[in-house]
């Protein structure tokens, strides 16, 4: 298996985190959002993420997939729940990638159900070319073509997360 060289590099993830940062600090003055990290993957954009946001916010996790390996299973598994009420409250949902959109549904409207103010998605990356699910992105970082991808928390078989830039894996024989 081989890790390409950097797809998207360190410097760019980080302007564009700054730069989402930015509208959601403008987009939620006065109030103080939720912030909920969907784990594993999302866990080093979040960090960059919350840390750039210039609003009272308060956080929460969710450990949820619906793959094994690189490939969906199409059944959406919650390891872990969020602890924080959200009934009445404006709620960020942070992901890494929004691929096939499966997850990302399943959770949006897993917490429709508990009445937030309001509930916004961010994700650092698109892939639109493989969507099965529309699931609206309110706050998108990158559009990337139908490849997969590692680094900065995303993975292959949970290695790779710690890559400080998202490079385009491919497996070699």
């Amino acid at each position: 298996m081989v890790v390409g060289k950097p797809f998207l590099t360190e410097e760019e993830i980080q302007a564009k985190v700054r730069e989402l940062a930015g509208r959601i600090s403008r987009d939620y003055e006065g109030r103080e959002p939720l912030m909920v990290g969907l784990l594993k993957g999302a866990f080093m954009f979040f960090s960059d993420l919350v840390r750039h946001i210039r609003v009272p916010l308060t956080i929460d996790f969710i450990t949820a997939s619906s793959y094994a390996k690189a490939d969906t299973t199409g059944e959406v598994k919650i390891h872990c729940d969020m602890r924080e009420e959200i009934e009445d409250r404006d709620v960020i949902l942070v992901e890494d990638i929004v691929d096939t959109g499966i997850t990302l549904n399943y959770l949006r409207e897993r917490m429709l159900t508990r009445t937030p103010r309001s509930l916004k998605i961010c994700a650092l990356l698109d892939k639109k070319e493989r969507r099965i699910v529309d699931v609206p992105v309110d706050y998108r970082g990158f559009e990337i073509p139908n490849e997969y991808v590692v680094g900065y928390g995303l993975d292959y078989d949970n290695k790779y997360r710690n890559l400080p830039y998202i490079a385009i894996f491919k497996r070699s024989d």
